[in-house]
Order: structure tokens, then sequence, then C-alpha cells
């Protein structure tokens, strides 16, 4: 997830994604281009044979419908990934207008020919009218909306990720993996160096997910440094494949 890199980013794109794929990593996700054209970037991707597995933006609604797929037209990507407010899940009637707001944003993803995504954050799993709020869009939202289970944040919301992928199965196609001490006060840590049971989780994935996407939102340590950390612990460990 390029986020994780968006500081580098904004210095260098082009040398910050060629490191990328120098340390092994076969694809991106992409949330930005700071100082490039989108043109541009997707030549790169692809000069570097990075597939571009997502793409984090908006919902492709009012607005944003247009750029939102003209975005992923351009990067040649299918599976558009987007977020929820936390004040969503206030009530139930905030809740149920946000499901309501994204199913209609499904219908034009799949008039366009992409899948809709929705990226987990803690909050989602506070209780709404006695249940997670996570529970309530798995039963409200279209089916052809898939799920990036953001692994650590359903954690450190109180939730069992490895539950989680087992029960979404093959809703799950896109996991993001990351480690530290699933407090949302504190620096996240390279993968492998924290609280999160990796290898049970990707084995909950198994014959289900598609990408496991390193994330790191801020890092105590060098976020480069991380990201390569990250990337040896789940290949060294057959956890992953890389190109190396």
């Amino acid at each position: 997830q390029l986020y994780t890199v968006r500081d580098a980013l904004a210095q260098n794109f082009k040398s910050v994604v060629t490191r990328i794929a120098e340390i092994g990593y076969v694809g991106v996700e992409t949330a930005g281009f700071p100082g490039i054209g989108v043109d541009e970037a997707s030549d790169l991707f692809a000069d570097l044979g990075l597939d571009v597995c997502s793409m984090h933006t908006q919902l492709p609604l009012g607005k944003q419908k247009n750029q939102v797929i003209e975005l992923a037209q351009e990067l040649e990507a299918t599976r558009v990934v987007s977020s929820t407010p936390r004040e969503a899940f206030a009530s139930a009637d905030a809740l149920k207008a946000l499901c309501d707001r994204w199913n209609q944003a499904a219908d034009i993803a799949a008039e366009n020919g992409l899948e809709l995504g929705l990226h987990n954050h803690w909050w989602e799993f506070q209780e709404v009218e006695g249940r997670p709020g996570f529970a309530h869009l798995v039963d409200e939202l279209d089916e052809s909306i898939f799920f990036q289970v953001d692994t650590y944040w359903v954690n450190t919301g109180g939730g069992d990720s490895v539950q989680v992928v087992e029960e979404l199965g093959e809703r799950a196609p896109l996991l993001h993996i990351k480690d530290g001490p699933c407090d949302p006060a504190q620096d996240m840590l390279a993968v492998g160096e924290g609280a999160m049971d990796i290898p049970s989780i990707i084995e909950a994935s198994y014959g289900t997910c598609d990408w496991l996407i390193v994330e790191l939102d801020r890092c105590a340590t060098d976020m480069m440094e991380a990201v390569e950390k990250s990337y040896q612990y789940l290949v060294d460990n057959e956890l992953a494949r890389g190109a190396s």
C-alpha cells in the first residue's frame, strides 16, 4: 500500500517505487500520486513489473464518479477500495445511510466493469444496536461488495481477524497485513515484530485471498526499513510470494 511510504513518495515517487520493486514486491495498491501524473505512474509500474492490485480512492458517486472510473482505466485496475467515516457508526440510522450509499456505488462500479471493496478501520467493530458495526455491513451491503480486511484494525477494535477472514471467505480477496501493539495511539512495527498472529491470519485466507498487502499507517522505526523487513518476514517464512 503506497500510503505507507507517502512522505517518501512526495520527495521522489520514481525512486521509492523502484526501491519497492527491488525489495521484491510484485504489486502495489495506489493511494494518490504526489508529484507525478497518473499516466507516468502507470508506465512506471508496468516498467517495473508491478501489478496494480487495487486502488484506494473515493466512492464512484456524484462528482467523483467519472474521476474514479477514469483513474481505474488509466491504471488498468479492476478493484476500487474505499473506507468509511467513524461517525457512520454512531447510530443505526447513520449506518443504514452509509450502506445505502455504498450499494449505490457498487451498482455504478459494476456497470463500469469494476469491483468495489470496503477497507475497515477499528471503529467498524464498535457496537451498533447490540452488534458490531462490521456485522451490519456484512449483512446490509450488496454481496458484490468485497472486504479488504485490515487485520490489524480488526484486532485493535476488539475483533478476531482470523475469525473474520474465515467467515468472509471469498468475500475477502484482499488483506491488509500490518503489525504492532494493536493500540490506535501507538506506532506500528514491521510485520512479524508485533502482537499480530500473522501466520494464523494468512492460513485462514488460503484459497480465498488474492493479495496480501503490507500497510503501515505510521511506524516506530524507519519506514522503508520496515517495508523491507515486512517483505522478508513474509517471504522467508513462506507466508507470501514475492519476486525473490
